[in-house]
């Protein structure tokens, strides 16, 4: 046979029919043949653009892979549109606006084809189309290695993308295809990429790796499931999630990556299990956004390359750790923001440089048989509204077991803390936490050491073998008076030292102030060191009132609330002057009403609020406890009481923000507990009047209602504030503020169409003035990056800079 003839098999019902026929090319080849036959091609440079629309087997000869080379000038070098066999096949494409190769209909099969080309995709997939892909590869350093788009689907098996200029794998457009055992690596893009509602990546055994973005991006609502794959040597973030995404991952390896290891954002969803992750540069597991949660079942994350914590969770997210080891790390856990959350159930944390646990700024996070070991510091609530549980936990040769500080409120109960070099529980600068049934051993300083009249309650507690006592209580002298300091019920220690005269029968410890700090004066009958403070860090200095209006005054908008909120500073400021000065101080009511849509900005402003109230001594801390219905009202009678007392309580010294007020008087209340939540409130305002400020906030009308049916609750607030609606100079600043905070720029014209887009916004009930804003600048960040990411080498301009086109649509 000739080079660059075709000879064609055709193939009949009968022996007879058989024949063959010898063609000058492939597409007077193509033409002649029928279903079912054969084109087997002569070794040789085909510089057509074949189209398969026939069921016919498209080959090369046997024996010699990479002999037939399909290299048109430009075009798609090789399109599929039927259920047909490719396999021996060198294609070349130069076209940067076409694929190499086009699937567009029918379940074919490529095998052993290799794709060596400069196009705007190596295989691309499309529509109706689910191919079977087996031991391809993929060399295109100018676009996508494997493209599959807009409903196709399709099965790769032991196939290869060994460069893209890209993504090496990309899927969108709901778009659903399977991989198996296939290798990607030296991507310019991300090595695996899943985008769109209905888009979903299926992959079994694969490994992606030296790829300058993610490992694995999933975004925009798509899913994706990887199983046994190895990711690894990546330049950005191991796995992306964003906005809806869901991924799970089972018996994979993540590792080698500079960046975060797993990074979920925008209410995505992570399931792991038996998964490891190792050798990262910043978080193993970050975790950010309201909605956005992370579930790992037998997982292992650990050896660190960084100073970053294993695991992060802020902003609103959630983390539930089952079964996993964390090791070797600087931090092990950091939850941080109010409504963030971590379980961790039967869980290890060891090795551990710094904190195993570390909670803040109203976090929650709840251990259930954990171990921790070898770490500086076990557990560490931070600061106000912090809390969460320690149950039946043991914490092992740490500097320190359990921290509290700054008004944290965590639950301890039936815990071992053995062998602290310094302090099995340190409580100090008015931290709190509920110890039971737990025990200290071994400490190479005290059992507990609670200072500054910090509000401990400890109860059947027990010390045993510890350096310095079981036991020490030092309060700030004034505190005592107030009746503040730890309550101790029912402890024990085996050293009398550790125990002082109980004050009264039910009571095994008292209160004592033995030394002002935390590791004072030692006991006469004691001669050892004292071993160093645990480094706690040191109290922020409180802004002036000054400051924190000039916070207030940069918000965008709001200027009747700014108004209303200087007045009422200044009458409570003169009134203070009035009363050093010896004359009388006009009364005036702290309490507020703030009426007005979602995202006006009444939660930022009543924490401004009470930091000003702080500043001029009228509030002791000023620090806000944000509270809704779900955290008053209990589901049987006296539980409501006694929840909205403890919110109270949590709220001492500072602002108790109720949201959504009116929900606890519905208009068909009828046996409904919401009553005993106001009637609650209602006398604790007026026994601790000067304690605590209440805030109650809604809709507008909602409120009007709630006010007018409690007249004992309307009484107890001077004033109503309304937050009006933004307008779309406003949105369109916060847009710009969001902008410059992320580092992106509005281009030319931009801001305009901002402006006209919010003026055309529909402002019904789910407008969510600033938050819409914010949304808004996030959809065009995700449209930017979905552009940006086919640009080959993106310009600082390319990364920055927002365009008209950018806007999402309207609703």
């Amino acid at each position: 046979m000739a080079q660059g003839t075709v000879q064609v098999t055709h193939t009949g019902t009968s022996r007879w029919r058989r024949r063959t026929g010898e063609y000058a090319s492939l597409a007077a080849a193509l033409e002649a043949a029928a279903d079912g036959d054969v084109l087997t091609v002569a070794p040789g440079t085909y510089r057509e653009n074949l189209v398969v629309q026939r069921a016919v087997t498209l080959r090369g000869p046997e024996g010699s892979p990479g002999s037939v080379r399909i290299a048109p000038v430009d075009g798609v070098p090789l399109t599929v549109r039927a259920s047909a066999v490719v396999q021996d096949l060198h294609v070349e494409g130069q076209d940067s606006a076409a694929p190499a190769v086009l699937v567009e209909e029918g379940t074919p099969e490529l095998r052993d084809v290799r794709v060596v080309t400069r196009s705007a995709a190596g295989i691309e997939v499309r529509g109706n189309a689910r191919p079977t892909v087996r031991r391809c590869a993929v060399d295109n350093p100018a676009g996508v290695g494997i493209a599959v788009l807009d409903g196709a689907g399709g099965v790769f098996e032991e196939c290869e993308v060994v460069a893209a200029g890209q993504s090496g794998v990309a899927v969108r457009g709901g778009a659903h295809p399977r991989l198996e055992r296939c290798r990607v690596h030296h991507t310019s893009g991300s090595g695996l990429s899943a985008t769109g509602e209905n888009s979903a990546l299926e992959a079994v055994g694969c490994e992606i790796y030296e790829v300058r973005g993610s490992g694995v991006q999933i975004t925009g609502r798509a899913t994706a499931h990887l199983t046994d794959c190895d990711v690894h040597r990546t330049t950005a973030d191991g796995v992306t999630l964003d906005t809806d995404a869901v991924l799970t991952l089972a018996d994979c390896r993540i590792h080698d990556i500079p960046e975060n290891a797993v990074d979920l954002r925008s209410r995505s969803v992570l399931t792991l299990t038996r998964t490891t992750v190792r050798q990262f540069g910043r978080n193993g597991l970050s975790v950010w956004d309201p909605g956005t949660r992370v579930d790992a079942n037998q997982c292992e994350i650990f050896d660190s390359t960084g100073d970053y914590p294993a695991v992060w969770v802020s902003d609103g997210a959630t983390a539930v750790l089952d079964s996993c080891r964390v090791h070797d790390v600087p931090d092990a856990l950091f939850v941080l923001d109010r409504g963030s959350r971590a379980d961790v159930v039967d869980s290890d944390l060891s090795q551990v440089r710094n904190t195993a646990v570390s909670v803040s700024d109203g976090a929650t996070a709840q251990l259930d048989d954990c171990r921790i070991r070898d770490a500086a510091t076990g557990a560490w609530f931070r600061d106000h509204g912090s809390g969460g549980t320690l149950n039946n936990c043991t914490l092992d040769g740490t500097q320190t077991g359990v921290i509290v500080t700054k008004g944290a409120d965590p639950t301890v109960e039936r815990c071992t803390i053995d062998s602290p070099a310094e302090a099995g529980v340190y409580v100090s600068a008015g931290g709190r936490g509920s110890f039971q049934n737990c025990r200290v051993t071994g400490s190479g300083g005290y059992g507990f050491h609670v200072i500054d009249g910090s509000r401990t309650t400890l109860r059947k507690c027990r010390t045993e073998r510890c350096t310095r006592g079981g036991y020490e209580f030092a309060d700030s002298g004034a505190d005592a008076a107030s009746g503040t300091g730890p309550l101790v019920e029912d402890c024990t220690s085996d050293e009398s030292a550790g125990l002082r005269a109980p004050a009264a029968p039910e009571t095994a410890v008292q209160t004592v102030s033995h030394s002002p700090g935390l590791l004072g004066a030692l006991p006469e009958q004691r001669a050892e060191p004292a071993p160093p403070a645990p480094a706690v860090e040191p109290e922020q200095p409180s802004r002036t009132s000054k400051a924190v209006l000039g916070e207030l005054d940069a918000l965008v908008g709001l200027e009747s609330v700014k108004r209303e909120v200087r007045a009422l500073t200044d009458m409570i400021e003169v009134g203070r002057r009035r009363q050093q000065a010896g004359l009388k101080a006009a009364s005036v009511k702290r309490h507020l009403v703030f009426t007005g849509s979602p995202g006006t900005g009444k939660t930022t402003v009543a924490r401004l609020y009470g930091e000003i109230l702080a500043s001029l001594g009228v509030l002791e801390k000023g620090h806000l406890v944000e509270v809704s219905r779900v955290d008053l009202v209990g589901e049987h009678i006296g539980s409501t009481a006694i929840r909205t007392q403890e919110a109270f309580e949590k709220a001492r010294g500072g602002v108790l923000f109720i949201d959504e007020a009116y929900a606890l008087s519905p208009e068909d209340a009828g046996r409904d507990f919401g009553k005993e939540a106001i009637d609650t409130l209602v006398k604790l305002m007026e026994d601790h009047r000067d304690a605590v400020v209440v805030i109650v906030a809604g809709y507008t009308a909602e409120m009007e209602r709630f006010l007018s049916v409690n007249p004992g609750v309307a009484s107890r607030f001077s004033r109503t504030i309304t937050f009006s609606d933004y307008g779309p100079e406003d949105l369109l600043r916060i847009v710009e503020q969001q902008a410059e905070e992320h580092e992106y720029q509005l281009a030319q014209g931009a801001a305009e169409a901002l402006g006209k887009y919010f003026t055309e916004l529909p402002k019904g009930p789910a407008f969510g003035n600033g938050r819409t804003a914010r949304q808004t600048f996030e959809a065009m960040v995700e449209r930017h990056a979905s552009r940006v990411a086919q640009v080959a080498e993106p310009s600082t301009d390319d990364l920055t800079l927002l365009y008209a086109e950018d806007l999402p649509e309207l609703p």
